[in-house]
């Protein structure tokens, strides 16, 4: 998710320094205002995010070594590699004067169950997976942090992000995961309710709200990245076939479970404070995204 940002940056002249845990494909990096220099390595080796901040004025943290499915099996694995390492990134960015830090939160799990839909920021936070316990924390410790340190920090509660690049397998990101089923003609596994509804956005809205993000001086510090708008599996399947020309078969699987029943952010934060709003609808999104699984270089 964080390749379309560093593009993004790089056309606003920026000079981009990206902390990756994997080799990035060059073709990612390089963008009509050249390449970006890049520090591959551990989020937890402390000695290289030091390096990696150092004489940064903004830090985008989109670094996650878990999924919610993934972080309730193993929720000491998810604290010590998400939080510890959050916390040192943090005092790193202080000791190397960072002037702000914004931060990758889930809108998509840490409110639990809604009350009401669409959730706006002050809904009640009752994550239901370690991951989402993580994400909040890390707020927390943000807000603690410019209390004691004055590291002004921005929050972004995303939706159910999708698009170009982002994974297509694994236990997060539907459309993609999905779209590569419907493409190699393999079925598609769903949990016995299927009407359960996400707010689906496009990797390259959330792109901008980052890039929203960057200086911004509001007295809210918490926004939702969303759409407004949600989409219910059945909903989403009928659009991949129609915009695929494949049919889906689709397996049930009573042992899956999604969750929470339905998932939709408020927007209505972000485009009064930071003047974003989602532009790309789910069916160019998904178009898009079905273009580039069938032709890019990945």
């Amino acid at each position: 998710m964080g390749s379309p940002l560093v593009e993004l940056l790089r056309k606003g002249a920026f000079p981009v320094r990206v902390l990756d845990q994997r080799e990035c494909p060059p073709h990612w990096l390089t963008t009509s205002s050249g390449r970006v220099e890049v520090v591959q390595g551990d989020f937890l080796d402390a000695d290289l995010v030091t390096q990696a901040v150092r004489g940064c004025q903004y830090v985008f943290h989109l670094i996650a070594t878990t999924v919610p499915a993934t972080s309730n099996r193993d929720p000491v694995l998810d604290v010590q590699t998400n939080l510890v390492g959050t916390l040192r990134l943090l005092e790193a960015c202080v000791r190397a004067k960072v002037r702000q830090i914004v931060f990758s939160s889930s809108g998509g799990t840490v409110y639990g169950e809604a009350s009401s839909l669409p959730i706006p920021e002050t809904h009640p936070t009752q994550p239901r997976s370690s991951y989402g316990i993580t994400k909040l924390t890390i707020e927390k410790y943000l807000a603690l942090f410019s209390h004691l340190h004055g590291l002004d920090y921005t929050v972004l509660r995303i939706a159910n992000a999708y698009g170009p690049r982002l994974p297509l397998t694994g236990e997060q990101g539907v459309i993609g995961a999905f779209l590569a089923r419907l493409k190699e003609g393999l079925p598609i596994a769903l949990w016995d309710d299927s009407s359960v509804v996400r707010d689906y956005i496009y990797v390259d809205d959330v792109a901008r709200a980052f890039r929203a993000a960057l200086g911004q001086r509001s007295p809210c510090h918490v926004f939702n990245i969303g759409t407004g708008m949600g989409t219910s599996l059945l909903q989403l399947i009928a659009l991949m076939e129609q915009t695929t020309g494949l049919r889906a078969q689709i397996e049930k699987h009573s042992h899956l479970t999604s969750g929470v029943s339905a998932n939709v952010l408020d927007p209505t934060q972000a485009e009064l404070h930071l003047g974003w709003k989602a532009t790309t609808p789910i069916a160019k999104g998904v178009a898009q995204t079905w273009e580039w699984l069938r032709t890019a270089n990945r």
